[in-house]
């Protein structure tokens, strides 16, 4: 018996009924030979760490566009946060670790530079549209590795596609991450907006501070131990109807309060601007995309969604520096 088919047996016996097993994946699109080592799900978070696309997410924007101190989240940042929250919530539920830890590393892999004010800006422009999980798959199918894809199985692609608050992913590890992935963002963003002055921890409205917490321990505690407690034993991953409405107030709290605020968000439509005028130009001169990019669309891929794979896939530096070379003069050195 390989180490591989170990752990999974171990999987079988002390995983929850209602955990995904290694061994009952749907599997790939493309059949691969089983690893001696790792089980299916590992193997794709593996891919996923070694991949470009995860490595690019070091420079783009979480919430704050180009923020001077070194303190703020990235969505590299973002992203492990997800993982981790959804990591303990999995031990405590005997759920499926490394199908949740795939996932949640993934989830963020088709972001634009510049957070949603370049996802917006593609959205608006882009005639099929643009969301970032739907990308994220795109990425993860289609972009990496040149063209090959990284082949990753269907739970941890559902998972990625579904973890945005209109879908609903099929594995309880996918509803791990979707719920994760909201307390991750909930609790850092407000964290960051307190470094920023733009909130005190006191702006917190009582209403909501006595049910999850005035401070970020606080609220990150109370939200993982509450999904702990109502779903450990049931085929689900819920919040009680309490905190999940104390949750949801948060954010609308957060939405009034820093994701509009002109302070935060007053280079917000600078970004927008520049990468709709990014579109534009490439899809006037889709001669001067990168190679791999071309090649994409002689192989039939719509030239606009084309377009979107490349901006998407820039960090926010990248982005910047295009723009600069492509629309601010230079100084003539003659």
């Amino acid at each position: 018996m390989t180490i591989r088919e170990h752990v999974e047996q171990w999987e079988k016996i002390y995983l929850s009924p209602y955990a995904t097993l290694s061994m009952n994946s749907k599997g790939r699109d493309r059949e691969e030979e089983p690893c001696d080592i790792r089980p299916i799900f590992q193997r794709d978070r593996d891919r996923i760490i070694h991949s470009k696309s995860f490595r690019r997410l070091k420079d783009k924007t979480q919430v704050f566009l180009s923020p001077e101190g070194d303190h703020y989240r990235t969505r590299l940042t973002h992203t492990l946060e997800v993982s981790q929250n959804a990591r303990t919530i999995a031990k405590a539920l005997q759920l499926n670790e490394e199908l949740v830890e795939a996932i949640a590393l993934g989830h963020d892999l088709g972001h634009t530079p510049f957070g949603h004010a370049g996802e917006r800006a593609l959205d608006e422009i882009c005639p099929y549209g643009f969301h970032h999980n739907e990308q994220s798959v795109r990425t993860v199918d289609i972009l990496e590795k040149n063209g090959e894809g990284l082949n990753l199985t269907w739970e941890v692609r559902d998972g990625i596609v579904n973890h945005q608050t209109k879908n609903m992913p099929s594995t309880l590890e996918g509803k791990v991450v979707r719920f994760s992935d909201k307390i991750a963002y909930t609790y850092h963003d407000m964290d960051d907006a307190i470094r920023a002055g733009i909130l005190k921890r006191s702006d917190v409205p009582r209403e909501i501070g006595e049910i999850v917490g005035y401070t970020p321990r606080e609220r990150l505690n109370n939200f993982i131990h509450d999904i702990v407690t109502q779903s450990k034993g049931t085929n689900d991953v819920r919040m009680s109807e309490e905190v999940e409405r104390a949750m949801k107030n948060l954010r609308s709290f957060m939405f009034d309060k820093v994701y509009s605020n002109p302070v935060a968000k007053g280079e917000e439509e600078k970004a927008v601007s520049l990468v709709k005028t990014l579109y534009e130009y490439y899809m006037n001169h889709t001669d001067e995309l990168p190679k791999f990019f071309v090649e994409l669309g002689l192989r039939g891929e719509p030239r606009e969604l084309v377009v979107c794979d490349y901006i998407s896939s820039m960090t926010d530096r990248f982005a910047i520096s295009l723009y600069n070379e492509l629309y601010v003069p230079k100084f003539w050195m003659g």
